[in-house]
């Protein structure tokens, strides 16, 4: 049966709340979990991110790739039978535009200490 094949996975967030656990089948795409965390994303958080692109997701150390399935990025060894993957989720921090990178690099020129070692 498909049911006894799925896998149960939940996503920790940088500030330790979880999303999940819900099952997947394991032929999912690392791609289609970052779209559901992000379609589930707690609303009121200060840091979210915007695209799938945003998102890092780790399992057991590992970076994994959009193209991967769950069963692929599967670590046996760490994993006990009928227990929840718990996947790391990782935001990238939004990018800074032009006016912002202008602003940080004279805040960063402007600090800069002026002492003299001799």
């Amino acid at each position: 049966m498909a049911g006894e094949d799925s896998i149960e996975v939940k996503f920790r967030l940088f500030d330790g709340t979880d999303i999940g656990p819900s099952k997947y089948d394991p032929t999912t795409t690392v791609a289609s979990l970052k779209e559901t965390i992000l379609a589930r994303w707690p609303q009121g958080k200060e840091i979210a991110p915007r695209t799938i692109d945003d998102v890092k997701l780790i399992n057991a150390g590992k970076i994994l790739e959009n193209n991967q399935t769950i069963a692929e990025s599967r670590t046996p060894v760490c994993e006990l039978p009928g227990g929840v993957i718990t996947m790391h989720v990782v935001v990238r921090p939004p990018m800074l535009d032009k006016n912002n990178e202008k602003q940080l690099a004279k805040a960063q020129k402007t600090n800069r200490c002026a002492c003299t070692i001799l």
